[in-house]
């Protein structure tokens, strides 16, 4: 299933995240302050410079009976599937599925 979509306007490039994870953290980098440099020697990551999906259970599920549960016991396999998909999208509504 899609768990997130990103759409750049400027640039018409569309990423689609699908996963069998229920849930989704979003970093934005909101903390980066212009410090960071590039290993290629490009500018600093500035505030916002980046955002990363990352598909996992959901926190604190060990304590909330209603979440699904991440209990892993002896002998039983862990498996989850993430699929980025890049393109393009003209409009908005081309992004996120709505034409």
């Amino acid at each position: 299933r899609t768990v997130a979509t990103a759409w750049a306007p400027k640039s018409g490039r569309v990423m689609r995240v699908r996963s069998t994870e229920p849930g989704v953290q979003v970093y934005t980098g909101n903390y980066l302050d212009g410090s960071l440099r590039r290993r290629d020697g490009g500018p600093a990551y500035a505030r916002h410079a980046g955002v990363c999906f990352e598909c996992q259970k959901f926190p604190d599920a060990v304590h909330q009976a209603h979440f699904p549960s991440i209990i892993l016991r002896p002998g039983e396999t862990y498996a989850q599937t993430t699929v980025h998909d890049f393109g393009t999208a003209a409009s908005n509504a081309a992004a996120f599925g709505e034409e």
